[in-house]
């Protein structure tokens, strides 16, 4: 019988280690069709998951409390398992070189308890070469056995994207690549178990890497080419957000939007492969490009912000400024890489001390990776200035009037409007007078 047989049958089972935003759904979705372990090294995550409480909002408190996965930290229950899933975080560190060490704690632990004719699948984001380069070493050093006699490897590329409940794991091609046929048709045949979109098996495991690296690349370029043309209107006096509306009007027009380019995705996985390009003696020009333009919005933002305010006689240094919004993408409680800490860090240099509120953001994790503690959404009065960073829906539903009780009674000319998102109908906020800017 073979694996994905027995895995079936629930006489063998899967072990996901990761249990985040892209570990926790496969976990979930694994276990209404098959035996699951699920595997984290924070203890108060898995706690909170034995509870039926899911802190990334991924597949909520119902479907915590409802699943059958196993929820431990105790790596020896790794053992049980024939089919690892890797679904480990893949950040940059400081100087944007990758750092691998969450995959290679991982590929060293399930190496010590890799059980022989195994399969591991990675899913974490990498450049071309990881699996086969670097984990797969860490697996047969710590395991003693060898990849392709003992045990078998592949990589799925994540394609999870946080807080879309449309876009979800049954409903997006799956890309699935092993170190030969036969590992490549059990990957894909066990993948099919919870994908309803279908399998796209990769010619090889560096394609499947190399696939999944340049689909964020390409977000990132377009999105730093429509940052680049909100620069150019606004210098024009021209609202980008109209013209974007008209140029959309044609077929083939691309529709992306200036913003805030964060998360552990889009402002990642592009420095990954230009770190690799640069091992090989290329250096990068178009990728790079855009990742500057990128890493620099929230500078531009604040240089705007300032503007405003010394437009409407407001003292910039102490200046009262409310931002709204930290996690780094609408309706997600994630913070990570989030880059509306580089508009509080700019603020800072001006002698500005926000108020931050973030309804949907994770409060722990903010003070705990960034020192930020969040305020209430109804402590927000008597500003000078507030700053809509995230386009949460709770924002959107801010009425004019909501606005106005969170600014200094005055008029309104005197209140700086800063809507990074364009969730905010322009007219109705400059009609009314405020200092209204955006990207």
């Amino acid at each position: 019988m073979s694996l994905y047989e027995k895995i079936k049958n629930r006489e063998e089972k899967i072990s996901i280690v990761g249990l985040g935003y892209v570990g926790m759904p496969i976990a979930v979705a694994f276990a209404k069709k098959v035996d699951v372990i699920g595997f984290d090294i924070s203890k108060e995550k898995v706690e909170l998951y034995k509870k039926g409480i899911d802190p990334t909002k991924e597949v909520g408190d119902e479907a915590v409390k409802e699943t059958t996965v196993e929820f431990t930290v105790d790596e020896l229950k790794l053992k049980e398992a024939k089919f690892h899933i890797v679904a480990v975080p893949t950040p940059v560190n400081v100087d944007h070189t990758p750092d691998l060490k969450p995959v290679e704690s991982a590929s060293r632990m399930v190496g010590r308890n890799l059980t022989q004719n195994s399969i591991v699948v990675f899913e974490s984001t990498v450049y071309p070469g990881v699996t086969e380069e670097i984990c797969i070493p860490i697996l047969e050093r710590e395991s003693g056995m060898k990849c392709g006699v003992d045990f078998k490897v592949g990589y799925s590329p994540e394609r999870i994207n946080p807080g879309d409940k449309v876009h979800r794991l049954e409903t997006i091609v799956k890309v699935v690549s092993g170190i030969d046929e036969e590992s490549l048709n059990t990957i894909a045949k066990i993948y099919e178990l919870v994908v309803d979109a279908g399998v796209h098996r990769a010619e090889s495991i560096k394609v499947a890497e190399a696939a999944k690296v340049i689909e964020n690349s390409q977000r990132d370029i377009n999105i730093a080419f429509m940052n680049e043309l909100s620069i150019i209107f606004n210098k024009m006096k021209i609202d980008t957000k109209a013209v974007l509306k008209t140029a959309g009007t044609k077929w083939n027009f691309l529709k992306f939007h200036p913003g805030l380019v964060g998360g552990h995705c889009i402002g990642v996985d592009p420095y990954y492969l230009t770190y690799k390009a640069e091992q090989l003696g290329y250096h990068s020009q178009i990728i790079l490009s855009g990742r500057r333009i990128n890493d620099d919005m929230g500078r531009y933002v604040v240089e705007n912000l300032v503007k405003n305010l010394i437009k409407a006689d407001v003292p910039v240094k102490d200046a009262k400024v409310a931002i709204l919004g930290f996690a780094f993408k609408e309706n997600c409680p994630d913070t990570r890489n989030t880059k509306v800490i580089d508009i509080v860090n700019e603020l800072k240099e001006y002698g500005i001390i926000p108020k931050i509120a973030d309804p949907e953001a994770d409060a722990e994790e903010a003070e705990h990776e960034y020192g930020i503690i969040f305020d209430l959404l109804e402590d927000i009065n008597n500003m000078d200035a507030i700053l809509v960073a995230v386009g949460h829906n709770r924002f959107i539903k801010i009425s004019k009037e909501g606005f106005d009780d969170m600014f200094k009674s005055g008029l309104n000319e005197s209140k700086v409007l800063i809507d990074i998102k364009g969730i905010l109908d322009r007219n109705e906020y400059e009609a009314a007078g405020y200092r209204y800017w955006r990207l």
